[in-house]
């Protein structure tokens, strides 16, 4: 699978939050051409500011491998990590961060700072974005588009 293949996969996964009525954000964590990791944001139904989509699958990519340092994986995500996803995907050591659509508002790797680059930090992440970039921030807008139609 190519980067697309795999976007698509974690477009999927924010398909499943749209649904939920979660914001629609997914991610996939692959490894030698297999997903490992699945996720979406479930922060409203979990009741849990950490279950980001990027989070979420990290976790269950670490449990298949069984093992919290995810070397030699690629995290796919719709949007552009926030800060406590950023510093997340160092923590996990993550070597690749594939993602689609900026978030101007909350990005933590282009957009606000860069917090995967850091050379302060022991671990650098090797970024590619803008990956099915109309998609990705398409399904979020029209998230948005319907939340303000119903008023809330």
């Amino acid at each position: 699978m190519d980067h697309p293949e795999y976007m698509r996969e974690a477009l999927e996964e924010a398909r499943k939050a749209y649904i939920l009525g979660e914001v629609p954000i997914g991610a996939v964590v692959a490894l030698n051409g297999q997903i490992i990791g699945r996720g979406h944001n479930l922060r409203e139904v979990l009741n849990d500011s950490t279950a980001h989509a990027e989070i979420m699958a990290m976790r269950e990519a670490a449990l298949y491998i069984g093992d919290w340092r995810l070397e030699g994986t690629t995290l796919y995500s719709t949007i552009e990590p926030c800060p406590m996803c950023a510093g997340a995907i160092v923590q996990f050591r993550v070597p690749i961060l594939v993602y689609g659509a900026k978030d101007p508002k909350a990005g933590a790797v282009d957009s606000l700072v860069d917090l995967v680059r850091d050379p302060r930090f022991n671990h650098r992440v090797e970024v590619i974005s803008g990956v099915l970039e109309e998609e990705c921030a398409g399904i979020i807008k029209t998230f948005f588009r319907e939340l303000r139609k119903a008023g809330k």
